[in-house]
């Protein structure tokens, strides 16, 4: 098994202690990504067993379902009678251009639009595609990002290497952490059976990493309340991340959303969020304006190009991140393939969401032992040269195949309708993970503890 865990466990100072995983087998790919989703959502379950031995005096064994784990980076809901919308718009993708590739990141109305506005209004991929064909792939990229759209052009490791982004990433730590003065006494109100009971969770990102941070964590008894924008849907996502989450709306480009998003943010112990780099600062909300408004606040972040850098700024997905940085060109050349061939499921935001997670609650062990809020800082790009740096791996024999037995018994009466979910891959002893609240749509619920 390929050490990950090591540099993760490094990262969130945590112990280090071996991790016990169970099954074999691997996701077909040039990199260790069964090994990832072990190393990631095992820290995240040996920081809660931390918190634990901190509070109660006694340390929970943990371990991890290594298929399951692989399993979970996927997709953890199993519909009954209805399916989940696909993921993907009809013209995202890989495209070939003049000189080289380049994936188009659409799935968003606006990121389509702003891709149309450069290439021109397409009916297809076929159109698309014909119309890519005629651009240099590094012209096209930068024309598409300034008109507000998301792209990346397929780059080597080697390229990454010497580009200015991919210097600042190297230079960067995987989580970037910092502590505040004390600022607070708020007393632990879980338990070993529910960690995070009376764990108040304000949660502005979207699409994967975010989610899957403030997912696990409703899984452990915190209260969840995620905050989404009035217009935004990811229909494809939401049946999968909102699990065990209150979901509401604000504007905070107006007034009252500001003042009800305030009135939220006093009463929050962590608050996850995941736009770019300086969205919330344009807005007022500091790192410092944010400890004034909730002192003790624990304030978790992550982007996809990392926090330094010419593209501490770009929009960036994990689809994109896995271009710019080597690792779909890596997958290429590995499969002999005439086309990118990136990580077979969205590893990279999984991870850091796991990460997160991990970060969110050693933030919290920091906070009861001293009162000290704290930050931590993550990226998409960062994680992407943890799982790169452990190099490429020999094939390994295929996960054994998911079958009826992987799914827990309870039936989610999910907003579109029943639904199982997989067992948890995360085993903490006295501490099961387990969901209070079902699937429900965005906007569902109002912006209120």
């Amino acid at each position: 098994m390929t050490d990950l865990l090591t540099p993760i466990q490094a990262a969130l100072d945590l112990p280090r202690t071996p991790l016990t995983s169970t099954g074999a087998g691997a996701l077909p790919s040039i990199f260790a990504v069964s090994d990832l989703a072990c190393a990631s959502i095992g820290a995240a379950g040996q920081a809660v067993a931390q918190l634990i031995l901190q509070q109660t005096g006694r340390l929970p064994s943990v371990s991890v379902d290594r298929r399951l784990a692989s399993f979970w980076f996927s997709s953890s809901i199993r519909p009954t009678g209805w399916q989940v919308p696909p993921l993907w718009d009809p013209v995202a993708g890989d495209y070939a251009s003049a000189d080289d590739w380049i994936r188009l990141h659409t799935n968003a109305p606006h990121h389509r639009a702003a891709a149309e506005r450069v290439l021109g209004h397409v009916a297809d991929r076929a159109e698309m595609a014909s119309k890519v064909a005629a651009w240099n792939a590094a012209e096209l990229e930068q024309a598409i990002v300034d008109a507000g759209g998301c792209a990346a052009q397929m780059r080597s490791w080697q390229t990454w290497q010497q580009h200015p982004q991919g210097l600042a990433v190297n230079a960067e730590h995987l989580v970037q952490r910092q502590t505040f003065e004390p600022t607070t006494n708020r007393p632990w109100r879980g338990s070993a059976a529910r960690p995070l009971a009376g764990i108040k969770v304000l949660d502005l990102t979207r699409v994967l990493a975010g989610p899957v941070a403030s997912r696990f964590l409703a899984g452990l008894g915190a209260d969840v309340l995620r905050i989404d924008s009035p217009t935004w849907n990811e229909p494809g996502v939401v049946p999968e991340m909102t699990l065990g989450k209150r979901c509401a709306r604000l504007d905070l480009k107006t007034a009252a959303d500001r003042q009800v998003f305030e009135g939220l943010l006093k009463d929050t112990d962590i608050l996850f969020h995941g736009y770019r780099a300086d969205a919330l600062e344009q807005l007022g909300y500091t790192a410092s304006a944010l400890q004034q408004l909730a002192p003790g606040l624990i304030d978790v972040s992550l982007n996809a190009y990392g926090w330094s850098g010419p593209w501490r700024n770009r929009r960036g997905f994990d689809s994109l991140v896995q271009m710019s940085c080597g690792i779909a060109d890596a997958g290429m050349a590995w499969k002999h393939a005439d086309k990118p061939v990136p990580l077979p499921l969205q590893a990279l935001d999984h991870a850091t969401g796991y990460l997160m997670a991990a970060s969110a609650i050693q933030a919290l062990r920091e906070r009861l032992a001293s009162g000290r809020g704290g930050s931590a800082r993550l990226s998409l790009a960062r994680t992407a040269k943890c799982l790169m740096e452990a190099g490429p791996v020999p094939e390994q024999p295929a996960l054994r195949a998911e079958a009826l037995e992987d799914q827990g018994l309870v039936v989610e009466q999910t907003a579109w309708g029943p639904a199982h979910r997989l067992l948890a891959p995360l085993t903490i002893s006295g501490t099961p993970l387990q969901w209070d609240l079902p699937a429900g749509e965005l906007g569902s619920h109002r912006p209120r503890w």
